[in-house]
């Protein structure tokens, strides 16, 4: 939690109306299925959340920052150490992840927001979960902010881990330079659209949920979203408080200031105790948290684990009750598999849809997909099944088909349910390292657009050197805000608001995108910000430059004598080159001598390990001329590694030639 602030005033509230609690009547399946009135929704009891997972998070937070110079702070290494954590466990979770660079408002170096949804559940209701990942310089920031960072985390993979059926759909959000001004969560919510703002219907924050001298304090605890978290701490007898400490000095305050209703959990952070509260909850008159932006803010030591437990379980009640649910009559499952396949246009790719019975008794489901791009078809075999059966879906495209990445949504229509599941179909592009979108996109007043170009069969990463021309017909270029946004969701700003009254933004940008993969849906998003004009995307060309990768190998071709009884080394210096050497290293051997016998030869690794080549084989032959095939995936490829020769007996001499190593 940031500290109060005389330079950032109170944020103004613009909370209008009150969550609407009962539980919903049906659920509107996505991706344009039918809403089936007959099908009763009940929620599912919220589940027990381990809190040695929790903890498992708190212990990796808290050796990032031990190996990143104590702390997590936004600018830090040790932030986009947890960011990676975070962002890798996401997506091995099966969530759609992405890496929000915050491109104004933020500290100078500031990492990114990581933004996680859980596919499925109505896109037009929204709950969203998020704590800061930072902490201040002076600490790992185990208490704030890693406890709240690990029960969303945590909460998360649960949901994933579990599957269930979503009535609503589920965000979880992981904030950047809170400690600096709110500054991640701001630009969030301040860059949202306004149709995306009315989608979210609560937004759930969790800072400082471990204290050990805890209360326990709710934000904004007698609107409609802050009842839901009341409810659990009064199912376990746990009295709780309004959050005066925490009000406006959280991330909550961000999406307070733009309409959406809020609430929270937090166990208190520098005030003190009261003696009611101690009688209360135990504790004594002190701090909550003793060691509140101070370098003791260590795990364990800085944290309760009973606060830290029925923080999470909080957290998954709220998530459970808004936002899971499953029907009370015949139900089912759909699932893709594979659910993502790319095709050269003119070609075809298949997956088989599965569908699971949940409840009840099987029932017809007739299946159909939307979504697909011009001049595609989906055929299904066979077109109607039982659900609990499954059923081959084969799309075809054709030679006109556009390239691009395209969400399919397959449609179960079911005799008592709908229900669906989604297929990501990319289709190529030309082979290379450049593409041109000419298709005019409608750029209308106040909105949000993207054109896409998908880039395939281009090596390795973009450089620092690409390229985007950009070609868009407006009357007030002032208004736009025009980015690049890569494959993997980060998104690079080229104009910003930039040009006042002028017309038209003919101009070709360098961008560096060396650390972006070349090959996927890469898209020109123009955001018109303000109102009275409008335009289109006339065209754009994207060049990605591709950096060639470093050759990983090096020869030494300098004789070096091999005496009797002697050892002898030759080296060849590594550089320029990521990561570790493959499993499949190649060590070409050029040794002249006249009884290889006598032989022990050797590869050193940078870090002195030795990789044994050749034992004294071959008897009274002459000479080594061979290639050895040595696993040296331990070992990072950069540094100077050296060929050692041993002469273990008498009477022979020789020479190493030449020698090449291929990491």
């Amino acid at each position: 939690m940031r500290r109060p602030s005389i330079f950032r005033g109170i944020l103004a509230l613009a909370v209008a109306g009150a969550l609407a609690m009962a539980t919903p009547a049906a659920a509107t399946a996505t991706g344009g299925a039918a809403t089936t009135p007959a099908v009763r929704a009940t929620t599912l009891a919220p589940p027990d959340i381990p809190v040695a997972n929790v903890q498992a998070h708190l212990q990796q937070f808290q050796t990032i920052a031990t190996n990143n110079g104590g702390n997590r702070r936004s600018t830090s290494a040790g932030y986009t150490a947890s960011v990676t954590y975070v962002y890798d466990k996401l997506v091995a979770a099966g969530f759609q992840v992405v890496k929000q660079p915050c491109t104004s408002g933020c500290t100078s170096g500031a990492g990114p927001n990581v933004i996680a949804d859980w596919p499925g559940g109505d896109p037009a209701q929204v709950y969203m979960f998020g704590a800061h990942l930072d902490s201040v310089s002076a600490g790992p920031g185990s208490n704030d902010n890693a406890s709240g960072s690990s029960v969303v985390l945590e909460i998360a993979l649960t949901l994933a881990a579990q599957n269930p059926t979503m009535l609503k759909h589920a965000r979880f959000a992981f904030w950047t330079d809170e400690e600096q001004g709110l500054n991640g969560s701001d630009f969030y919510a301040s860059t949202l659209p306004s149709a995306e703002r009315t989608k979210i219907k609560g937004y759930y924050n969790f800072d400082m949920v471990a204290s050990t001298n805890a209360g326990y304090f709710i934000n904004r605890i007698t609107s409609a979203t802050g009842q839901v978290l009341k409810a659990y701490y009064d199912s376990i007898g746990v009295p709780t408080e309004e959050n005066t400490e925490g009000a406006g000095r959280s991330d909550d305050a961000s999406f307070n200031a733009i309409g959406v209703q809020t609430s929270g959990v937090a166990a208190g952070a520098s005030y003190v105790k009261t003696a009611a509260q101690v009688t209360k909850w135990g504790g004594t008159q002190s701090s909550y948290d003793p060691c509140y932006h101070r370098s003791c803010d260590t795990y364990p030591s800085n944290i309760s684990t009973t606060v830290l437990n029925r923080s999470a379980d909080a957290a998954a009640y709220a998530l459970w009750t808004l936002a899971v649910g499953t029907p009370a009559g015949d139900d089912y499952t759909m699932a893709a598999s594979p659910n993502a396949g790319s095709v050269d246009p003119g070609g075809s790719l298949t997956s088989t849809i599965g569908t699971t019975i949940t409840n009840g008794a099987a029932q017809p489901v007739t299946l159909g997909a939307t979504g697909l791009p011009a001049g595609a078809g989906a055929a299904f075999s066979p077109a109607q099944i039982n659900s609990g059966g499954s059923s081959t879906m084969t799309i075809t495209t054709a030679a006109s088909t556009p390239p691009g990445t395209y969400t399919v949504t397959v449609n179960g229509d079911g005799t008592v349910a709908d229900r669906s599941t989604t297929y990501t179909l990319t289709v190529n592009g030309p082979a290379g390292c450049s593409g041109t979108n000419g298709n005019d996109v409608a750029i209308a007043d106040n909105s949000t657009v993207e054109s896409p170009i998908t880039i395939s069969g281009c090596p390795g990463t973009a450089s620092a050197g690409s390229t985007v021309e950009v070609h868009i017909q407006h009357t007030y270029i002032g208004d736009l805000v025009v980015s690049l946004v890569a494959p993997d969701g980060s998104a690079y700003v080229m104009h910003n608001r930039a040009g006042g009254s002028a017309d038209n933004i003919n101009q070709t940008y360098t961008v560096n995108l060396g650390s972006e993969q070349s090959n996927g849906t890469w898209k020109l998003r123009v955001q018109d910000a303000a109102a009275n004009d409008v335009g289109k995307i006339d065209t754009w060309t994207l060049t990605l430059s591709v950096a060639v990768p470093p050759t990983c190998a090096g020869t030494n071709p300098n004789d070096v004598a091999i005496a009797d009884n002697a050892t002898v080394e030759s080296s060849i210096a590594i550089s320029g080159c990521t990561g570790n050497a493959s499993s499949t290293s190649k060590v070409e051997v050029h040794i002249l001598h006249t009884y290889i016998g006598d032989l022990v030869v050797s590869l050193i690794a940078p870090d002195g390990s030795a990789y044994v080549l050749h034992n004294r084989a071959g008897g009274s032959a002459d000479n080594i001329n061979q290639t050895y095939t040595q696993n040296l995936s331990a070992e990072v490829r950069n540094g100077t590694w050296k060929l050692r020769v041993q002469d273990a007996a008498a009477q022979d001499v020789g020479t190493i030639d030449s020698w090449t190593l291929t990491l």
